[in-house]
């Protein structure tokens, strides 16, 4: 028979039961950024205006290996990377050791490289976004296809002006929706920046950097280039008045180094303190010695300059931390 007090105890389950219901509703909605279920497609500010990315990206085409790496690091799925990544030398086909093994577990393709992007193979990716921009000649080629690029897919390009790695891994978290990793990491990193600044005691004087090429013409890094900013934050003073001193030569976009004739070399390299950064098949700071035109500079006569990998050029997080690494054990 149904009584008074059953009818009772089935208003209070069906109480209980909207009460759970209500607090789930009330626990999905209050989820954030890349925890939160994959909503529509989200709008991003670019340096070509507003492009509309996937809410969760599934097939990420990358085409500068410079911010390959930060992909990675924010475990967003890389179908496919340019693995030209200035100052390693990478073999035909494979991709540089930094990020080879992550590649390798996510069955990452190579992109093929040349004077022009391949198109063809990146459409043939399907990708659903792509990821171009930042510093350095691969930099270039995506902005100079941009057009084309948009065409097969969402296009989004880290700008040129972004030359520090915290900047660039925040903008492209924001790019993959996965914001919420980034903390993580910037925190590491400056921890192990302020301990650097702790051992480090730099020389006395400006610095300046350069990279020994093939060529063997006289290139040089802007003084906002990555490295010389990321030594200004470890106490080293920046040789600010090199682009001026070298007449204010015009580079494109993407670059962060400009060229000049050797008979400028004095004329512009006359910090105290200087770092050689030497790429692939280029001369090494030994050789450099041997070389007149250098050893006539101060810091060559101070014995003030200092060799670092060419990877330290365009440090991304794990670059960043093993250059910090470099720089304690020698000016500790």
């Amino acid at each position: 028979m149904f009584t008074t007090r059953s009818s009772g105890r089935l208003r209070a389950t069906l109480a209980l039961l909207v009460l759970a219901l209500i607090a789930a509703l009330t626990g999905c909605g209050s989820s954030s950024d890349d925890t939160a279920a994959p909503a529509g497609p989200r709008e991003v500010q670019t340096p070509k205006g507003t492009v509309s990315v996937p809410a969760d990206p599934q097939r990420i085409v990358v085409l500068n290996g410079t911010l390959t790496g930060y992909l990675y690091d924010l475990e967003a799925p890389v179908a496919a990377a340019d693995p030209r990544l200035l100052g390693a030398s990478t073999p035909p086909g494979e991709f540089p050791a930094s990020w080879a093994e992550d590649a390798e577990k996510q069955g990452t393709k190579v992109l093929p490289t040349g004077e022009n992007i391949n198109l063809e193979f990146i459409a043939a990716q399907r990708p659903d976004l792509i990821i171009g921009g930042g510093q350095g000649y691969p930099g270039q080629q995506s902005l100079n296809a941009y057009d084309q690029l948009s065409a097969i897919a969402p296009t989004v390009l880290v700008p040129t002006t972004m030359v520090k790695w915290e900047e660039q891994l925040r903008f492209i978290a924001d790019v993959v929706g996965k914001t919420s990793k980034v903390d993580d990491l910037v925190a590491a990193y400056q921890t192990k920046l302020d301990s650097a600044k702790n051992s480090i005691k730099p020389p006395k004087g400006a610095t300046a950097a350069i990279q020994s090429t093939k060529s063997q013409t006289p290139t040089i890094f802007m003084s906002t280039a990555a490295l010389p900013t990321l030594l200004a934050e470890l106490g080293f003073t920046i040789d600010t008045a090199l682009e001026a001193k070298a007449g204010n030569p015009k580079t494109p976009e993407s670059a962060d180094y400009f060229s000049l004739s050797p008979e400028l070399l004095s004329t512009v390299l006359d910090a105290p303190v200087l770092f050689v950064l030497p790429l692939a098949g280029a001369r090494t700071l030994d050789q450099l010695r041997a070389d007149p035109m250098y050893a006539s500079l101060p810091s060559f006569k101070a014995n003030t300059v200092f060799e670092l990998p060419a990877t330290s050029s365009r440090p991304d997080y794990r670059t960043v931390m093993t250059t910090l690494d470099l720089l304690v054990e020698r000016f500790k």
